[in-house]
């Protein structure tokens, strides 16, 4: 197949335009027919077939397989375009802000593919921050623009194929950046999981302090706010632990996120602090100098760490015993050789054990191993430095940047006439890492149709970011944005799309669920949406506590969305007490949301072991099921039965394994 001489289509025979920012040092504005100057010159080197199997659900696709890139700039792309007879008129595309490589993931294209769309892929020109101004969308509209003369090519069509981009977290960012800085290039977009503009790193540096405050109570914090626990987390705790708690609380932590507290480290914390050291080099030295400052305080002083050890030996290739490690907060904080022939050589702590310090680069320190890192030529009688200044400043960092656009999260750093209570940075460094991700900073404007989804138990970006996210779109576009936009909320669910898969906590499956499959149901009603106006489930229902908290609905016939709500009980208790070797009934009811499909698969882990049974379909498919089912308890413990259903989206073939939306219910049970 010939598609070496493809060119992008312009708007005429007359030589197109460059395309131009919407303001004044605004970021550039993508149309379909306009040309990015930083990025020209399509060149396909790679046509040939290939086929994938998807790991998760075993589906196995053809496709046919074009890569390329483009003469200007560094931008790659890669397309995977199902067989003609299959193809259905429209391509999605994933994006993340730190991918630098083109290949799409097999679940992305076993899932497109299967559904009668093709894939897009960049590589955003190397990623952020290596892409600069062409990394957060740039890159991935001209991937996405030239994908159609392609596909005309192959199918023969000169239909123009409706574009779908989603991402989350940071490509989340990349995604609303998208929606507002072109129009056309994709007809739809799914942000998932956003941070709002001043989350960087606020969200992480507020964990931290949290983490370093509540450490020793975090277990009956947790306790109180699992299933049959006391629903107050407060109790028992001293003013201090109170006081802590209302304030990530108050950012917007959810509370019900402490069951993975001793897995918790301030997530992006170290990826973003090179950064804010960056653009706010002095803040450290001026929270230990200046006054009103918390660093000026005896009880944050105590918490400082500056020492200077002897190394001793050697463990491993990335272990350091030293004569004594100072007892507090260490994870993360700097490593420095001060003598000998690695002197000047710098790491991060990435774990402490009596004494023996495991050293890491930042990068590896970033991925959670020892990658790079290397104790070689250190050697017993040199001298190495141990310094949490800047990881203790951080830890309060949020406190002095307060934005002025309503945040929600920051309110409590306001007195009664608005003013903050803490001295500020002369920058806000958030928006300036938000439009390093995005393009520029959220102006509320919006092109094509939205799918958000947000999770109501999610410890990185705050769940009330969304809500936020919302209302400056309703704000900029009127009344009418209802007809454009969705807001769906996962109950259950935490930051990373694959949930516990994506989680090194033991029991990570029995607490949240992967939302996968609500991105896939988003792209399935984004298409139906655009291509025959069948407009998509509504809104979730929701309240916004005076924490800070999103309440979702309670019924479904007000919390609305795609997931299904299921309730789980045993002898009507969410909490059971029994001896060893008796056994226990539960009574599970699921219902799913109105309009948003049936109920057709269950899967139980009554044992609490973190692991389900298989896939099994539920008797009688479904609005609304009624399930049942025993265990019998040996060994005296506490155990979180669990139940996981899985709904089909309406009209959706209910065998097919993709766009299955999850939700689980427990119940404890205490064995005597």
């Amino acid at each position: 197949m010939a598609l070496a001489g493809l060119r992008p289509a312009t708007a005429s025979a007359a030589t197109p335009t460059d395309c131009q920012p919407l303001y004044t040092n605004g970021p550039l504005f993508i149309t379909p027919f306009c040309v990015d100057p930083g990025i020209s010159q399509p060149h396909i080197d790679t046509v040939q077939p290939g086929s994938v199997t998807d790991p998760v659900t075993g589906v196995t696709v053809k496709y046919i397989y074009v890569h390329g890139s483009f003469g200007v700039g560094n931008t790659k792309f890669a397309y995977y375009f199902p067989v003609k007879k299959a193809y259905r008129g429209w391509f999605i595309e994933s994006t993340y802000p730190t991918v630098g490589t083109e290949g799409a993931d097999p679940g992305t294209i076993a899932f497109a593919i299967t559904h009668g769309a093709y894939v897009v892929s960049s590589n955003n020109a190397g990623g952020v921050p290596a892409g600069g101004a062409l990394a957060p969308y740039r890159a991935n509209a001209a991937a996405a623009k030239f994908s159609r003369l392609v596909a005309d090519h192959i199918y023969g069509t000169r239909t123009p194929a409706r574009g779908f981009i989603f991402g989350a977290s940071g490509g989340a960012y990349q995604t609303l950046g998208a929606a507002e800085f072109t129009r056309g290039v994709w007809q739809g977009t799914v942000p998932m999981v956003p941070g709002p503009p001043n989350s960087i790193p606020s969200f992480q540096t507020n964990e931290l302090l949290a983490l370093r405050l509540l450490g020793p109570v975090l277990p009956q914090i947790a306790s109180a706010e699992e299933v049959g626990g006391s629903g107050n987390p407060f109790a028992g705790l001293t003013t201090g632990q109170q006081n802590a708690l209302l304030e990530v609380t108050r950012m917007g932590f959810p509370l019900r996120g402490w069951w993975q507290y001793a897995t918790l480290n301030g997530g992006a914390f170290l990826a973003v602090e090179a950064g804010v050291q960056a653009i706010d080099p002095t803040y450290a030295s001026d929270f230990w100098s200046l006054p009103n400052y918390e660093g000026s305080t005896p009880a944050v002083k105590a918490a400082r760490i500056q020492a200077t050890e002897t190394v001793e030996g050697l463990s491993g290739t990335t272990g350091i015993i030293l004569n004594n490690v100072p007892a507090g907060d260490l994870l993360n904080a700097d490593l420095t050789v001060t003598s000998g022939t690695q002197a000047g050589s710098a790491f991060k702590i990435l774990s402490v054990s009596g004494n023996t310090v495991t050293i890491a680069t930042l990068d590896g320190a970033l991925a959670g191993n020892t990658t790079g890192a290397t104790n070689a030529g250190i050697a017993a009688g040199n001298t190495v430095s141990l310094d949490n200044s800047w990881l203790i400043a951080l830890q309060y960092y949020q406190r002095h940047q307060v934005p002025s656009d309503g945040e929600y999260g920051w309110n409590q750093y306001l007195n009664a006439s608005g003013q903050p209570l803490f001295p500020q940075r002369p920058v806000l460094v958030g928006p300036i890492l938000d439009a390093g991700a995005s393009g520029a900073v959220s102006d509320g404007k919006f092109y094509g149709k939205m799918i958000m989804l947000g999770s109501d138990m999610d410890v990185q970006a705050y769940p009330w970011s969304a809500d936020w996210y919302m209302h400056q779109f309703e704000t900029t576009m009127g009344p009418s944005f209802g007809q454009s936009y969705r807001l769906w909320y996962m109950d259950n669910a935490d930051h990373d799309p694959p949930g516990p898969a994506q989680e090194n906590y033991p029991n990570a499956a029995d607490h949240i669920v992967s939302y996968i499959d609500e991105y896939e149901q988003a792209l399935l009603y984004l298409n139906r949406w655009v291509a025959i106006g069948d407009a998509p489930p509504a809104s979730t229902g929701f309240t916004l506590s005076s924490l800070d908290q999103i309440i979702l609905a309670p019924k479904a016939v007000d919390r609305l969305g795609v997931q299904p709500m299921v309730f789980m009980t045993a002898g009507g208790k969410s909490l059971v007490n029994v001896t060893a070797g008796q056994s226990v009934t539960f009574d599970v009811k699921g219902q799913e949301t109105p309009g948003a499909g049936n109920i057709v698969d269950v899967q139980w882990d009554l044992q609490g072991s973190g692991t389900f049974s298989p896939i099994t379909p539920v008797p009688s498919p479904g609005t609304r099921v009624t399930l049942t089912s025993s265990a019998v308890y040996n060994t005296p413990g506490t155990y979180f039965a669990t139940v996981r259903i899985l709904s089909a989206m309406r009209g959706a073939n209910p065998s097919s394994p993709y766009a299955l939306v999850q939700n689980i219910a427990s119940v404890r049970v205490v064995v005597h």
